[in-house]
């Protein structure tokens, strides 16, 4: 860009040294790199005869060295002292900041360049030559007139075409720009408007509003968009008036926009139209396409604006994170410049998708996991599943491995789902359900539990956070369900009779969860959810996905209830560590080999007394005896974690129950049905019948 070389920044706040060398040689440089300059030239006896400021050398002319005019000195902010001389190079037509400062010092815009790289006419000696043979050629010439005093290769970051990956020429060219200077604030202020997700997009959204320039809206594309503007033949003279516009309208609307192409500028233009500089009728069209941006960005103008059934503005616009720069800012461009407004409620952006490792996924590094490829291997739901336990805001990690370890998870809700239909096989709502105030208390702890799980993932939903909605699910099923509830109440809906009211009542638990936990997942795992759905002995509707979303009673969110529980299932962890040390050093096999003494401190036994005659259950122990508040624990016993308890574990006496297989002494050493103990002796022959083991 040398023979585009019309003017020399300095920057108007550094010191400049006039160094004289060699004799009768004199060079300008920034005081700061005057060392490092003169050993890359080489020069000897180097004397500094003077020191500026750049704003002191403002207007100063210099000789260009290849061409037969001047170069003024004039000041620019971006000039460093990194590298070079401190003095640089600045041709208005061949970049951004050099077409800034040649605009400010009224500098003409010269590009001796064409649309294909090669040196037009203007560029003298160098006429026909493309860029890269250019640079050899303008090298060789500085040093034929001695204006090359060292040449050196750096290493350094320059821009490439995105498309076929060659070097790109910053070209200054007439465009068409859109001004947002006059409705700036008003975007600026529909950036608030808008609910952003994450909520770091509202200030990066805002800080490239309020930074940036006039948007650039034509192309030089064979098709697309035409931009609606005619020339006059005459004086040249652009046009975009209402008539010539709404003329271009009323041809689109009823042609399409590929109607461009078919007509002449007379045409399309109203009989008569005349140009207002000259009065010419002679008019051709502009070649120029839209940007595709400005095409996005009117998207929500076609598509809400113009559709009945749809409504303006949108609801949510969700993209990558490479959007701000483009929908997401086109769009609110575009719908304030014509409505005041922005075009949608809500933006949600995601990062993107990369392998295990954090890479980038492509073909050429064998990374890629083909969507199609999970379906096949695993169904729908994983891959579902896989979206749901992301978060989304930063990039998401895909890996076979990832896509294993959440089949696991699938599986452990499936198998919750599953026993809790299974054990709902003979129960219906109508004639067996036991109302709320009769349940026991684990099981309105369970219906708390699935109270609290209804907000969480409500919550989650609607504020797109997705993975915690995963979370919550997936700990749900494992931890309050499996590991907790229906660990305890296996039980009672094993061992008692068919239509015990307490048997009832757990299962009016388990069809109150099934229904629930299934409209929850529904939205991430559909095709599980319609499976379940379409095995409940209850469902409202034909399909999952047209059912409301669950809305349970008031009086299951009890905060007094479940603070109690908490006690009691932080107790319940102690003593499983304590039999886990049982079982190692081989006292026992199964936690139904125990008998446990508890030993509880006054807050603990406030709790627990209240619950003796459960806690064998809720332990799943065969016995548990809880011994008064603040008694000397015996010898042996051992101090929980659970502060103020300790635990003597014993061996339970009597023998396994066949039935219901706890140890108990009610078990008779021989009997001809492999012995069961009183209690189940007594539901499977009514209590009032004398045992069949009895003397």
């Amino acid at each position: 860009t040398i023979p585009a070389n019309l003017a020399i920044a300095l920057h108007p706040d550094y010191d400049y040294s006039l160094v004289k060398c060699d004799g009768d040689s004199y060079y300008l440089m920034a005081a700061k790199l005057q060392e490092a300059v003169l050993k890359a030239i080489g020069a000897e006896d180097a004397e500094c005869c003077a020191v500026f400021k750049g704003n002191e050398l403002e207007g100063v002319v210099c000789r260009h060295p290849l061409f037969s005019r001047n170069s003024p000195v004039v000041l620019a902010d971006y000039v460093t002292l990194e590298q070079g001389s401190g003095c640089v190079h600045t041709a208005p037509g061949h970049g951004q900041e050099d077409y800034e400062t040649g605009l400010r010092y009224k500098l003409p815009i010269f590009v001796p360049m064409d649309d294909r790289g090669v040196f037009t006419e203007e560029g003298g000696e160098f006429k026909g030559l493309r860029y890269d043979k250019g640079n050899a050629a303008v090298n060789e010439a500085l040093k034929r007139e001695k204006a090359l005093l060292s040449l050196s290769t750096i290493n350094h970051q320059y821009p490439h075409c995105w498309r076929c990956k060659e070097e790109v020429i910053f070209r200054a060219t007439e465009q068409w720009f859109a001004s947002i200077r006059d409705f700036r604030d008003t975007a600026l202020q529909a950036v608030k408007d808008v609910r952003w997700i994450p909520a770091w997009g509202e200030g990066r959204m805002h800080n490239m509003i309020a930074e940036r320039r006039d948007w650039c809206i034509s192309r030089q594309r064979l098709w697309g968009v035409p931009l609606p503007i005619f020339y006059c033949r005459e004086c040249a003279e652009p046009v975009l008036l209402p008539e010539s516009i709404n003329a271009v309208q009323e041809l689109f609307r009823h042609e399409g926009s590929d109607a461009w192409f078919r007509y002449t500028a007379e045409e399309i233009l109203p009989a008569g139209f005349s140009c207002l500089a000259c009065g010419g009728h002679g008019f051709c069209k502009e070649k120029d396409i839209m940007d595709v941006w400005f095409d996005s960005g009117s998207s929500h103008a076609a598509v809400l604006g113009n559709r009945e059934e749809l409504s303006w503005p949108a609801d949510l616009y969700l993209e990558g994170s490479d959007q701000f720069r483009g929908w997401f800012q086109s769009s609110l461009l575009t719908a304030v410049a014509t409505r005041g407004v922005p075009p949608f409620r809500g933006v949600l952006c995601h990062g993107w998708v990369v392998d295990g490792a954090g890479k980038k996924m492509s073909k050429s590094l064998g990374n890629v996991i083909a969507p199609e490829d999970i379906i096949k291997n695993y169904g729908a739901d994983i891959l579902r599943l896989w979206v749901s336990s992301a978060d989304f805001t930063s990039d998401v990690h895909l890996s076979n491995g990832i896509i294993q370890q959440l089949t696991e998870v699938y599986r452990k809700i499936r198998n919750t789902c599953r026993f809790l239909l299974g054990n709902t096989w003979d129960y219906q709502a109508d004639l067996h359900a036991i109302p709320y105030s009769s349940l026991e208390e684990i099981d309105r702890w369970a219906l708390y539990r699935l109270f609290k799980l209804v907000q969480k993932t409500a919550q989650a939903y609607e504020s797109y956070e997705f993975h915690q909605v995963f979370h919550a699910v997936h700990n749900f099923a494992v931890v309050d369900m499996s590991n907790l509830y229906l660990n305890i109440v296996k039980d009672r809906l094993y061992v008692l009779n068919e239509n015990d009211p307490s048997r009832r009542a757990v299962q009016t638990v388990l069809e109150k969860v099934l229904h629930t936990l299934t409209l929850l997942i529904t939205p991430v795992l559909s095709f599980t959810a319609e499976e379940i759905w379409s095995h409940m002995s209850y469902r409202e509707t034909e399909s999952v996905l047209l059912a409301d979303w669950p809305k349970l009673p008031a009086e299951y969110e009890d905060e007094a209830l479940a603070q109690r529980w908490d006690t009691i299932f932080r107790v319940r962890e102690s003593i499983n560590a304590v039999l886990e040390k049982g079982r190692r050093e081989r006292l026992i096999g199964n936690s139904l080999e125990a008998m446990l003494e508890l030993y509880p401190n006054e807050r603990l036994f406030t709790v627990l007394k209240d619950y003796r005659d459960q806690l064998a259950a809720i332990f799943i122990v065969s016995a548990c005896n809880l011994r008064e508040a603040d008694e000397e624990p015996e010898k042996g016993s051992t101090e929980t974690l659970e502060a103020g308890l300790f635990i003597n574990l014993k061996r339970a006496p009597g023998s396994k129950c066949a039935r219901c297989w706890m140890i108990s002494p009610s078990v008779p050493e021989q009997t001809q049905d492999g012995g069961i103990c009183a209690r189940c002796a007594g539901i499977l022959y009514g209590e009032n019948r004398p045992s069949p083991f009895s003397d």
